[in-house]
């Protein structure tokens, strides 16, 4: 009986020392180590910036929306618990989650099935169906907030904007380029979680606050770029040309006011339209043909070796030393033409007469200072600085065909920025989309902008400007008129090779006595015709009309004093 007593001593002596160490010892570091076991952590993610037009009108934001997740290993110890389907696991959590998804039960049973600890089966669900599906408390279910992105003008600009992936991140245009200040930082939510990994009320909660991201104000207009694109997919349809382009900014500024591709898709859905992070507008080069001749021009005037007033005697044909023949458009016989009526009536052969009277090495200096052969510095990923070879790897006729824009090639923004810099008495700006930014805090500020630099003098370019009046209202581009103000442009054509055919474009300024716009209209290989002057000029017209009217630009308000293009 005592050795009974002395046994029954020993192990109450025992449990009491194990439950002291239990509770009076170890308890506090089980305690947490329980803890631990039970805490979750969720990343949180900052609301990314929008994208705006120059007016505010949205572009791109974010709304809130949410994924529907699951736990498979918890969903198969789900009991029905007295429910009227009576189903357990899989079978019975699909059965109540798959009618608030709008899915097939059976369909959405197979995807519960599993051991993997995390799979999303609803993306992008309302904040109402979050609610609901939280409020059935399934086991092994889960709701996590999430951002979906959405572009509220559609294709308007979307070649602009670009979109992003199902996580987030940009892809292509400016939701690619500007991702880093768009999307903010991450943050993360930890807490206690149940058995059905829901959270446990009263739990330890922790949280490391997102930070949203900024919100870009670009120089866009909006109306005006659809304004933009709907003149041009008319008239490549038109026309049956392979695709376009058109740009229109403001030349003192550099501020982009519209960049248009015939291509443009929707963000929205982007699909087979958009399978690369290029633009374009800034990555496609071609020859400019014709409208390099500003450059040869103004190249000429500030060497003085020319002036507007001139006289030549120009025929159809000039052969040059190598024995290699230049050509005009059309055959005619020798023309008394001024330096003007030869730049208005865009003879290659008469530029040619003009030009060489540069040295090679001025020629490319020109061309160079001009833009060519170097990159805008648009915000836009991916732009080429399209092709100017040096001096030394110039060949055969490339000395005298850079004078009217073969053998060099630009993107469709720096052939606007050559005329660009005309119209801002010689001095180029880097054009550029992003007007400022605002931060998660509601503060905005401008983006600087960059000093430009004189490439020809304020007099050399008004008489570039003043010649180019005379290319509208008495040479190859009269249909880039515009009633009431007094336009200034060049015509181009360019033969393309790769693919074959040709390029036809107008760029001009408006209006020429207070210059406002550029603006750029560049079509790939029109089938109804060749020339600029009669494709791509009556695009410039009705494009800038509307920028002028949405720019509330008054009429001219001084009439033309133009050279005289022809002598006697």
């Amino acid at each position: 009986m005592i050795a009974l007593i002395v046994v029954l001593v020993l192990v109450l002596v025992t449990f009491t020392g194990r439950l002291v160490y239990v509770q009076g010892i170890a308890g506090p570091e089980l305690a947490q180590e329980a803890r631990e076991n039970r805490m979750t952590t969720a990343r949180v993610l900052g609301a990314r910036g929008e994208i705006t037009d120059a007016n505010g009108v949205v572009l791109a934001t974010s709304v809130e929306r949410y994924h529907v997740t699951v736990n498979q290993k918890q969903v198969a110890t789900y009991r029905a618990r007295g429910t009227s389907e009576g189903l357990d696991g899989a079978a019975g959590v699909a059965s109540r989650l798959a009618p608030l998804l709008g899915l097939n039960a059976a369909e959405l049973g197979g995807r519960l099935v599993g051991d993997r600890g995390y799979v999303i089966v609803a993306r992008d669900v309302l904040p109402d169906v979050a609610r609901e599906v939280r409020a059935l408390r399934l086991d092994g279910v889960g709701v996590e907030k999430v951002a979906d992105r959405v572009y509220p003008k559609g294709t308007v600009a979307g070649n602009i904007v670009g979109f992003v992936n199902s996580n987030g991140t940009g892809l292509q245009g400016l939701e690619y380029a500007l991702d880093a200040d768009l999307k903010g930082a991450e943050g993360e939510d930890r807490y206690e979680r149940g058995k059905g990994g829901q959270p446990i009320p009263g739990g330890q909660q922790e949280a490391t606050p997102a930070q949203n991201g900024s919100s870009a104000r670009l120089t866009i207009d909006s109306d005006l770029q659809w304004k933009a694109e709907e003149e041009l997919r008319a008239k490549v349809a038109e026309t049956g040309a392979d695709g376009g382009t058109v740009v229109v900014m403001r030349p003192r500024t550099g501020e982009v006011l519209a960049l248009a591709e015939s291509t443009a898709f929707d963000p929205n859905a982007p699909g087979d339209q958009a399978t690369t992070a290029l633009s374009k507008s800034v990555s496609e080069v071609f020859e400019p043909g014709s409208t390099s001749k500003v450059v040869t021009m103004a190249a000429a005037l500030e060497a003085g070796v020319v002036g507007p007033t001139d006289r030549f005697e120009v025929a159809d044909r000039w052969t040059t030393p190598h024995g290699e023949t230049i050509k005009d458009s059309h055959d005619h016989g020798v023309e008394k033409l001024t330096a003007t009526g030869i730049f208005a009536e865009s003879s290659n052969v008469g530029t040619v007469l003009i030009g060489q009277r540069l040295s090679k090495e001025q020629r490319h200096q020109y061309l160079s200072a001009f833009g060519f052969g170097t990159r805008t510095g648009i915000e836009m990923p991916g732009e080429s600085p399209g092709i100017l070879h040096p001096v030394e790897k110039w060949q055969g006729r490339d000395e005298y065909a850079v004078l009217f824009g073969q053998a060099v090639s630009v993107n469709a923004l720096q052939a606007a920025s050559v005329f660009a810099t005309v119209a801002n008495d010689g001095v180029r700006v880097a054009p550029h989309l992003i007007a400022g930014w605002t931060s998660p805090d509601g503060q905005y500020t401008p983006v600087a902008q960059a000093p430009g630099t004189q490439v020809v003098s304020p007099q050399t370019a008004r008489t570039v400007l003043s010649m180019m009046e005379s290319a509208v209202d008495e040479g190859t581009g009269g249909d880039a008129a515009i009633p009431g103000y007094r336009v200034a442009g060049k015509t181009g054509t360019a033969q393309r090779f790769n693919p074959s055919g040709f390029t036809a474009s107008f760029i001009g300024v408006a209006p020429a006595d207070d210059p406002q716009v550029v603006t750029a209209v560049i079509l790939h290989n029109p089938r109804s015709s060749i020339f600029g002057g009669t494709v791509a000029a009556p695009v410039f017209s009705t494009v800038t009309s509307y920028a002028l009217q949405q720019l509330g630009v008054a009429p001219s308000g001084t009439p033309a004093n133009l050279f005289p293009a022809t002598w006697e």
